[in-house]
């Protein structure tokens, strides 16, 4: 053997050597990252299933029952975090097991019934929450978190509770890769339904530029003349959908936070804010009934690609007085005609959307029906809501019959629930329960309804 050859045998023994050396330090890395995560994962304690509230089986009446156990999930959701800039605030979590963390959309809803049980600490805490974290263009974070996708999953999956020692942080881009508008619209309309329930209107006072410029991030999304957001796939509430465009549910609720802008504005003597905020929601209404409501079909359809029923935008439509009234009563009926709200209120749409719209990794992991035909009690409390408003009490009560039961045996209020009646269970997911977001607007629908109920009385009374 040559000097070269030996010499090209020894370089290329140690670069074996050295390679399988960089090889094993690498694995040996992994492998005892993998044992530290594991350890620290297995000393978490273990996540107990959803129990009775105590006090309980103090409430007979069926509806004062399941009021009780929504109230409790709620404020079980209820925990002081840290944030990144040291201070601790009080936070409402979107639930235990797959959600310890506030999201702005779960949030925004679940905060009407912390009004409700008069938690204006929590409320406004939260609320700061996601103030302090809004970006200087005015978008707020989806959600403000402290764990991976991947870590919650796995704490779910062996049954462990999430850890909560981190501070958590800000995320502005959803699983998706994408930003989702109907977040902000939600804080905004949250914020300002804060400081009117609770009298607080120094809150919404000193947070004004912040809740305007939360709407000029908006404007930027609303690409023609007529004023309509439009939005990426996979970006609002029902994000396993590929609804892209002008999507009704995320218009109704900008035109909310219009509209109580302007209705704020006129508190503070803001003339310019209030005509500018009024202009734009009288604008936006002509757009959204031009756009999304077709006299033929009796209802306002998703979008341009979509004319199924979305429950989400039409309930919200006639709960917050933006429709007519022949239109309220016509959402109303077509949603009884399509038996939407049986046997758990509400469906999320009337017609499944093609399956090429669903995202892959719901119709891979069995979950294809989580945003179609499965039903979610936030959208029954929104149901319940628009019956009370137009007047149809007893619709209204038996769909609050419903919900009392299925959350009276469960002992929680879950997330989503299949056509068969129960909480969806799969083999690679299981709703969460509870669900504060879902619990909250069950507690505040109960009480919309006893309010119109006692206003029913009272005209009966006294004419």
């Amino acid at each position: 053997m040559t000097k070269n050859n030996l010499s090209r045998k020894n370089t290329a023994r140690w670069f074996t050597i050295g390679l399988w050396s960089i090889i094993s330090a690498i694995l040996g890395y992994l492998f005892w990252q993998v044992v530290g995560y594991s350890q620290r994962l297995f000393r978490q304690p273990f996540l107990l299933p959803a129990a009775m509230p105590l006090g309980t089986e103090n409430h007979r009446v069926l509806e004062d029952r399941a009021l009780f156990i929504a109230g409790a999930n709620l404020r079980a959701g209820i925990e002081k975090r840290r944030l990144l800039n040291g201070q601790e605030k009080l936070i409402l979590c979107a639930g235990l097991r797959n959600f310890r963390e506030p999201w702005a959309r779960d949030f925004g809803f679940a905060s009407f019934g912390l009004i409700e049980l008069k938690e204006f600490q929590a409320t406004r805490d939260g609320l700061e929450v996601f103030l302090i974290n809004q970006q200087p263009s005015g978008q707020f974070p989806v959600k403000v978190h402290s764990t991976s996708v991947l870590d919650r999953y796995l704490h779910s999956l062996f049954k462990r509770e999430q850890p909560t020692h981190a501070p958590i942080k800000p995320k502005y881009i959803t699983a998706h890769n994408t930003i989702s508008l109907d977040g902000n619209a939600l804080l905004v309309i949250a914020a300002l339904n804060y400081a009117n329930r609770s009298g607080d209107y120094d809150f919404a006072k000193d947070h004004w530029a912040a809740l305007k410029q939360a709407i000029i991030w908006l404007e930027a999304h609303a690409l023609e003349a007529d004023g309509l957001l439009h939005q990426a796939p996979f970006a609002d509430w029902a994000d396993s959908i590929a609804r892209r465009g002008c999507v009704l549910y995320t218009n109704i609720l900008y035109w909310k936070a219009l509209q109580d802008l302007a209705e704020f504005a006129s508190l503070y003597g803001q003339t310019e804010d209030q005509a500018y905020f009024t202009k734009k929601a009288e604008l936006l209404k002509i757009s959204i009934n031009d756009y999304f409501w077709r006299e033929d079909l009796g209802y306002y359809v998703t979008n341009q690609i979509f004319d199924n029923l979305s429950s989400s935008g039409n309930l919200l439509a006639v709960a917050w007085d933006f429709t007519t009234t022949e239109q309220a009563h016509s959402i109303l009926d077509k949603m009884q005609e399509f038996d939407m709200a049986n046997p758990v209120p509400t469906q999320v749409v009337h017609r499944a959307y093609p399956k090429k719209f669903i995202a892959i990794e719901n119709r891979l992991g069995g979950l294809a029906d989580y945003h179609t035909s499965n039903a979610w009690l936030w959208l029954g409390a929104w149901h319940i809501i628009a019956l009370a408003r137009m007047e149809r009490l007893a619709e209204a009560q038996t769909l609050l019959a419903r919900i009392a039961r299925v959350i009276i045996r469960d002992g929680a209020v879950h997330e989503v629930y299949t056509l068969n009646g129960h909480h969806l269970s799969t083999f690679w997911y299981t709703s969460e329960a509870p669900l504060t977001w879902s619990a909250g607007m069950v507690v505040h629908a109960y009480h919309v309804y006893q309010r119109h109920k006692k206003e029913a009385k009272n005209a009966e009374l006294y004419g």
